[in-house]
């Protein structure tokens, strides 16, 4: 296949997928699909961002069903790029491309698909600059580092007509699917509140002082959309989360964006009338932590349901019996759901159903992958292709994220806010309403949709 039928071959796909989106695939099998629309034309991809994430990436690229070709390794960090080469090596056969420059990656026309894993202040601005130049993004959660960028993404895709797919990989979890449509066809009756949690023991993290960059790192690139600043000890290496609200946005971002989504997803509900928030740094008090390791945070909704989080980064007494999960609870019974499975129990508190996954992914541990990474992954190649409906689709991603900015800007202004249950536009605090954005770095401001 030449290359420009080959483009044109992924727009066609693209076309396809977003129909398939609307119409929910109604009269059409994904095999009937594959015939109309030539599945088989392989898709080249990029990584930018070779962290912790990684390893979600080698079994879904790895096998040939995906019929993908690594075109290029990505990363701020030389020796991240030569690592992931060398972990690759273990799943594929030929070698891709290492460059450290996100730029030149998306200004090849032979690149289809850019799985974006960077930090946090890169996933909306990677995503967007990927979409101005023809490409699919799957991106890592959060989508978004601030309100704001979650309206630019959708607004993107939707004048781009790409697919793109956020990484809250358990709407691919088949027990999860199978317990949220049972929730929706009244398997609880109505429900009416869900409880989304997460319990972790990190530890203590050295303040951060100005350092030498460290060898191998690209520091202005890294930086990328965020107001320029001195480097500081190890803040390109995972502390970045913790240390100020330049590059990550907290606990609550980092991984109350997939129970928060389990939660929305259960409930059926988006955007909030109120957010409540009681949250505080309670833990290695004079460490580098910036901002609180524990949250509790209340969401309510238009229909008059709720959504709390509880949130406890260093404290890991698992409060529900698990280290994270959603609690889901209805006029007529309850369901536990985690990346494990799900208990369904009767209003009286029996269990009658317990559907345990044979899958390997699960927990608080560090990155990683497993089976609800790779199914994820899968998915959003074969909606590339217009093989199948994206189990998750970026507005869903925006609106879970958004619950988690909110979440963060009421504890950053110590404000109960008050939002449009239309847009989730904060209405009684200007100064909220203030960080609904943030500041960029000349040049890197968004562009005009």
């Amino acid at each position: 296949m030449s290359k420009h039928n080959r483009r044109e071959f992924i727009k066609k796909s693209t076309a396809a997928t977003l129909g398939l989106s609307a119409l929910g695939a109604v009269g059409f099998s994904a095999k009937s699909y594959g015939r109309i629309i030539g599945a088989n034309d392989r898709l080249n991809v990029a990584i930018a961002g070779l962290g912790r994430r990684l390893g979600a990436y080698y079994e879904p690229i790895g096998m040939k069903s995906s019929n993908v070709n690594l075109l290029y390794l990505c990363d701020v960090m030389q020796s991240q790029m030569t690592k992931a080469a060398s972990n690759f090596s273990k799943h594929i056969s030929y070698q891709p491309k290492q460059e450290g420059n996100i730029m030149k990656v998306l200004e090849d026309a032979d690149l289809d698909v850019l799985i974006n894993a960077t930090p946090d202040h890169w996933h909306a601005p990677g995503t967007w600059l990927a979409l101005e130049r023809g490409k699919h993004v799957y991106v890592e959660k959060p989508c978004s580092h601030n309100p704001k960028e979650g309206e630019l993404l959708i607004a993107f895709q939707k004048k781009y007509n790409k697919v793109v797919q956020m990484g809250n990989q358990q709407r691919s979890a088949p027990e999860s699917r199978e317990i949220i449509q049972a929730i929706h066809n009244g398997a609880i009756g109505k429900v009416y509140k869900a409880v989304a949690f997460y319990s972790n023991s990190r530890g203590e993290v050295i303040k951060p002082s100005p350092a030498p960059v460290p060898d191998g790192l690209d520091w202005e690139m890294f930086q990328g959309p965020a107001p320029r600043r001195v480097y500081t000890h190890n803040t390109w290496d995972y502390n970045w989360h913790w240390y100020g609200w330049e590059y990550g946005t907290a606990e609550t971002g980092n991984n109350a964006t997939h129970e928060l989504d389990v939660a929305r997803w259960a409930l059926q509900v988006d955007y909030p009338t109120q957010v409540m928030v009681d949250a505080g740094k309670y833990h290695f008090v004079d460490d580098g932590w910036t901002m609180y390791d524990t949250m509790e945070a209340t969401f309510k909704f238009a229909n008059g349901s709720t959504i709390q989080w509880d949130g406890k980064s260093r404290n890991n007494y698992q409060t529900y019996g698990a280290d994270r999960g959603t609690i889901i609870y209805g006029s007529e019974g309850s369901v536990f759901v985690n990346r494990s499975g799900y208990k369904l129990y009767d209003r009286a508190g029996k269990m009658i159903k317990d559907s345990q996954s044979a899958g390997n992914e699960g927990g608080t541990q560090l990155g990683g992958g497993g089976d609800m990474s790779t199914t994820h992954v899968v998915n959003f190649f074969n909606a590339v292709r217009g093989l199948e409906k994206q189990n998750s689709n970026i507005e869903e991603g925006a609106v879970s994220t958004l619950l988690c900015h909110l979440a963060n800007i009421s504890y950053r202004t110590g404000e109960t806010l008050e939002c449009d249950p239309s847009n989730g536009h904060i209405t009684n605090s200007k100064e909220a309403m203030a960080l609904w954005s943030r500041e960029y770095e000349k040049g890197w401001e968004p562009p005009k949709v």
